[in-house]
Order: C-alpha cells, then structure tokens, then sequence
C-alpha cells in the first residue's frame, strides 16, 4: 500500500474564542483504546486568543510556516517556525509545524521530537495529538496512534473530529485492520457528510472485504456529489465489473480513458490487471 496522506487542514480562525476549558466526553470506544490524555480540556491553541502580543507575533509566523508548507515549502516554512520559536520561545504551535515538516522530510527522530515538545505544553490539543497520531502511525506504531486519534476527538471543544475518526481509519487500513477501517470511516462521514475522502475510503474498504454491490452503491454516492478522480473511476470500474453493472463500467472506463489518460490507474485498465 502507498503511504497514504495526513488528513489535516491548517484552518486561520477568522475569529477567535475564548479560552475556557472543561472535562473530557465521554471517550469513543471505537478507537480501541483509551485516549493518551484524560484531563481537562481547552480549546484548541489555534482557536485561541493570544495572550499577549509577544504571543500575537509568534502566532502570526507560525500561521505563515503553516501556509508555506501547505506549497511545499518546507525550507521557508522551517524558518517561520524558528522565527516564532525566537520570538516566543516554547509556543506550542511552533514546534507543532517543526513536526509537520520533519515528518514531511521524513526527519523522524526530530519529528517524534517536535511533536512531543507541543504536546508537553498542551497534552489534550485536538489538532497536536491528531498530528502526532498520524506520525506514529507511520511509523506502524499503531496501539500509540490510535490513543492520540480518540484523544484528539474527545476533545468536546474540536470543531473537526471528521479528522481523527479520518485519520484513524487510514492508519487502520495501512494495518490492514478493514473492519476497525470501516468504523472510523462511517464515523468520520456521520461527523461532516461534506468529508469526500470518508466516503470513498468506505468504498474501498467495501471492495476489499469483498462487499462489491456495496461498494458500487457508495460510489454512485460519491460520483454525485463530488468530481471523479483517476482512483474513484478506476475503483468504480471494478466494482461495477464484479456487480455486472455493465453500463456503469463503461461510464467509468470512458471517464478513465478521456480524463485521466496518464493515470497509472487507466494504464492498469489497458492494461488488463483489474486486481
């Protein structure tokens, strides 16, 4: 399997909120385990009104580390981080954008680092243990991932826990763990409808435990209400050949063929290799 992509938005609050706290709900069972942190939570640091305008500034390079790592930048986005780092030193959300970029870079002792280092500051933040959940995840450290995935989505302050449940469900899946899969998956898409990857990872996980009529009917679903991608047509193809949806096939192969002509996945269909 290929290594699949952190699901995680970097989201500029276009307001802030105030910074009260309260006790864990009830922690999700799904996940398998207990969440990594059971104390009293805040608001995520991203919601957060800073405190004083030291904080202000670092906050303001961090969130640009952030853009320019969403381009790929990772050397730029290095050095926003260490100027609010300078500026403030300790701020949480600076060493949380050092993980990102060494686990980008595949730096993995300084991202396990990085990581650890926000996550002493604010052990319960939603969007720090979704982060490292998922670097551990990559690193097939499964049992620990999955305790940061149900801390990040107890927290009862998190405007986003379509991305743990998301993430969650991918890390099962490169654990080969289908049925777990499919749970987050389902609670991720019940969390936010809107969430195109929840529905298509369902999809998927139906074809791979050989629930081909199911997995035919989520991507009629899916094709609805998003545009197709090379995978999602070419998953479609499948499906619908093991269903014999003879008319829905030749939908995706015309899709595949015309729209995405240069995918591997439309090279795997000339080519024969439906499996």
């Amino acid at each position: 399997m290929t290594r699949p992509t952190l699901f995680l938005y970097w989201i500029v609050p276009a307001f802030f909120l105030g910074a009260c706290t309260t006790t864990a709900e009830q922690a999700d069972s799904s996940f398998g385990t207990t969440p990594s942190y059971t104390g009293t939570y805040s608001r995520p640091l991203s919601d957060a009104q800073p405190a004083n305008e030291v904080e202000a500034r670092a906050r303001i390079h961090t969130e640009l580390g952030h853009e320019y790592f969403s381009f790929g930048r990772m050397d730029v986005a290095m050095d926003s981080a260490r100027t609010a780092l300078k500026i403030n030193s300790g701020y949480p959300p600076a060493y949380h954008l050092m993980g990102l970029i060494h686990m980008e870079l595949r730096q993995n002792s300084q991202a396990d680092d990085a990581f650890r280092r926000a996550l002493s500051a604010a052990p319960g933040d939603p969007e720090f243990n979704n982060s490292y959940g998922w670097f551990l995840c990559t690193q097939k450290r499964f049992n620990e991932a999955m305790s940061r995935f149900a801390t990040s989505a107890s927290n009862p302050y998190y405007l986003h826990k379509t991305r743990p449940f998301t993430n969650a469900g991918l890390c099962l899946l490169e654990n080969n763990e289908l049925e777990r899969a499919e749970v987050q998956f389902s609670k991720a898409l019940e969390t936010d409808p809107s969430n195109s990857e929840a529905l298509y990872r369902l999809a998927e996980v139906g074809y791979r435990r050989g629930n081909y009529r199911s997995a035919h009917d989520l991507l009629i679903q899916y094709h609805r209400r998003f545009d197709p991608s090379a995978r999602s047509a070419w998953l479609g193809v499948r499906a619908a050949r093991r269903v014999g949806e003879r008319h829905s096939e030749a939908s995706y192969v015309e899709q595949l063929r015309s729209r995405f002509p240069g995918s591997s996945e439309n090279v795997l269909m000339m080519q024969g290799r439906y499996e």
